[in-house]
């Protein structure tokens, strides 16, 4: 049985499970379930992930959820190409920057794109502020990386490069709108302000099978 992937459109966790499997050739059956239609919520869903979030992937009986168990799961099933690093210490490394990413800089992004696509936050106040503080840190840190090598952690495309991609794809999405203007100068153009970063996204962009990859509500908007 082909793999199935269950996700939605325009979720960064969703969207690191399509990267991992396009990159690792895996064939797959998609499943865009509609967010408006509450279709993450339908008993079929809560059938394989009782909490009601995607993504879900399953793999002929076996169903598994959580982005970073899915890039894991997958890894150890599908093992080349390698998404934790060849070895102990990149592997290491790698779930470093992940655990780093997603304790400090990971609730601050969510944040920021919720704030400006509902429009429920004051985007001049102290949260949205420390939060694009924050987010601007971290991309000086990546940046440092990406001026050494073409991926962040070792010399490919790896589980960290999937799990902070889509991140700053929000980010720069959210930014984007007429009314983030005055928010966005401290972190937009990101070609101009972080020249390697730039660099880096326009790479995974490259990546054979990414456009199956990208957020189909997105396009034309």
């Amino acid at each position: 049985m082909a793999i199935e992937v269950f996700w939605g459109s325009g979720s960064p966790a969703a969207w690191r499970v399509l990267l991992a499997l396009e990159y690792k050739r895996l064939p797959y059956v998609s499943h865009v379930l509609q967010f408006s239609k509450q279709e993450h919520k339908s008993p079929q869903l809560l059938a394989l992930n009782p909490r009601g979030r995607v993504p879900v992937l399953r793999d002929g009986e076996y169903v598994c959820f959580e982005s970073l168990a899915i890039l894991y799961y997958l890894d150890l099933k599908y093992p080349q190409p390698p998404i934790f690093g060849r070895t102990p210490e990149e592997a290491g490394t790698i779930m470093r920057v992940i655990c780093e990413y997603q304790a400090y800089i990971e609730p601050r992004v969510t944040s920021i794109a919720s704030g400006i696509f509902t429009g429920n936050a004051d985007l001049a106040g102290d949260e949205i502020t420390a939060a694009m503080h924050a987010v601007a840190s971290e991309a000086r840190t990546i940046e440092g990386r990406l001026s050494r090598s073409d991926w962040i952690v070792g010399d490919s495309f790896s589980a960290i490069d999937m799990v902070i991609f889509p991140g700053i794809q929000l980010v720069k999405r959210a930014l984007e709108k007429p009314q983030a203007a005055e928010l966005s100068s401290r972190f937009m153009p990101v070609e101009v302000n972080y020249p390697a970063l730039g660099r880096w996204l326009a790479r995974v962009a490259a990546l054979p099978g990414y456009e199956r990859t990208y957020p189909p509500h997105w396009r034309g908007t």
